[in-house]
């Protein structure tokens, strides 16, 4: 069975509906229904909570999960009715980063190159390559997960690089002192 409408058009009853039955719908997408809680206008921000706690009770692992694959939805899904300051707001964003490297060191994925960050967005509404799929690392991909510790692959590269010259000047100097005794 299919759902059949956008989640941003439900009301609160169709909502409680939808995440009890979530099992009989093939084009039930929980990332769709927490964007949808943000971008709904037929509720109210007590009913947007409501529907929130609701589906905690169900797919809070999928929330949890939502820091990595889009957190910009999880920090304002998490916020909902709160007004924060910038302190807070930074806060909880050394928290997602936090959640995010723990998550991907256990998981041990090979890539960081899964939801948001697996799309083009360079915030130009004009760009032919929005919404693209990009592999990492190449010439295009913008918005790679990164953090502090992670090593720096291309200074690791200039400095073999520096190294090879340096030896290679060393057996040339070797050769000429030799040639001239």
């Amino acid at each position: 069975m299919k759902i059949g409408r956008q989640f941003n058009t439900l009301n609160l009853k169709d909502y409680l509906f939808f995440i009890d039955n979530h099992k009989k719908y093939t084009d039930f997408n929980t990332l769709g229904l927490y964007r949808s809680i943000i971008e709904n206008e037929r509720l109210t921000i007590a009913d947007k909570i409501a529907v929130r706690e609701y589906a905690h009770q169900t797919f809070k692992r999928s929330f949890d999960f939502l820091q990595i694959k889009d957190p910009q939805t999880y920090l304002e899904v998490l916020t909902l009715g709160q007004e924060l300051t910038r302190v807070e707001t930074k806060r909880i964003w050394e928290d997602i980063r936090k959640y995010q490297q723990k998550t991907i060191a256990e998981k041990r994925f090979g890539h960081r190159n899964f939801g948001v960050y697996s799309k083009h967005s360079c915030g130009y509404d004009t760009c032919h390559l929005n919404g693209v799929m990009i592999r990492q690392g190449s010439f295009i991909s913008d918005g790679e997960i990164y953090f502090g510790n992670d090593k720096n692959r291309y200074a690791a590269k200039d400095k073999s690089d520096k190294r090879r010259q340096e030896r290679k000047k060393a057996q040339q100097m070797i050769r000429k002192m030799l040639e001239n005794e």
